[in-house]
C-alpha cells in the first residue's frame, strides 16, 4: 500500500486542528519502545526510568551523533509528539510510530506552553521539558516527505514544536495508554 506524502499546502490546511490541542491536561494516546535501531514495539504500559528513560528502549545504548563517543544525552531521553501533527503527518495512526517517537500525547507542546523546565505529569511518572530541539533527521524526510520536514521546522513549526519536545525522567514511574497528562 503506498502511503501519499501531503504537499506543503495541505500540511498547512491541518495546523488548524493542531492548533486545537489541549493546553494544560491532555491524553497519552501512544507508547512506542525502540528495542533497537529500526524497530518499534507498541505497549499498553512503560516504565519510565531515572537513568534508562523507557525501559526497554534502546535511547541509551543507541546514544547521541552529537556527543563524542556517541554516549546518551539525557537531554533527549523521552521524546514527546503531538498526536495531531502525528496523524496529519503519518496519515493513520498505525504509521505514527514511523515518526520514531516514544511517547505520542494530544497535548499542545508549543515553546510558549511547554518551555525548559516544564514538569508533564504521566501516570505516576514526571519528566521535564529540556531545551534541546527536536528537529527531525532523513528518516523523518523518507517516511513523510521533505514537505511534512519543511513544515514541522518552519520558524513556525519550531515555535509550536511540530517535530515534537525531548525530555528528561525527574521522577520514576509506570504509565499506561490512555492516562491523563497533566502540565505541572
Amino acid at each position: 500500500m503506498e502511503v501519499k506524502q501531503l504537499t506543503m499546502d495541505e500540511l498547512n490546511a491541518g495546523l488548524e486542528e493542531i492548533l486545537q490541542s489541549p493546553a494544560d491536561a491532555g491524553v497519552l494516546q501512544l507508547i512506542v519502545c525502540r528495542p533497537a535501531i529500526g524497530e518499534r514495539e507498541i505497549v499498553e504500559e512503560g516504565q519510565l526510568d531515572l537513568t534508562t528513560g523507557l525501559v526497554g528502549d534502546n535511547w541509551m545504548n543507541r546514544g547521541d551523533l552529537a556527543i563524542p563517543k556517541r554516549t546518551a544525552n539525557l537531554e533527549t531521553q523521552v521524546t514527546i509528539m503531538n498526536t495531531r501533527v502525528a496523524d496529519l503527518v503519518a496519515g493513520s495512526q498505525a504509521r505514527w510510530p514511523l515518526a520514531g517517537d516514544q511517547l505520542y500525547i494530544d497535548l499542545n507542546l508549543s515553546l510558549a506552553n511547554l518551555p525548559a523546565g516544564t514538569r508533564l505529569a504521566v501516570g505516576s511518572a514526571e519528566v521535564e521539558v529540556t531545551a534541546v530541539p527536536h528537529t527531525g533527521c532523513k528518516k523523518f524526510v523518507e517516511r513523510f516527505g521533505m514537505d511534512a520536514m519543511d513544515f514541522v521546522n518552519t520558524a513556525e513549526g519550531q515555535k509550536l514544536c511540530l517535530r515534537g519536545i525531548n525530555t528528561r525522567v525527574v521522577k520514576a514511574g509506570t504509565i499506561r495508554r490512555g492516562d491523563a497528562v497533566i502540565k505541572q
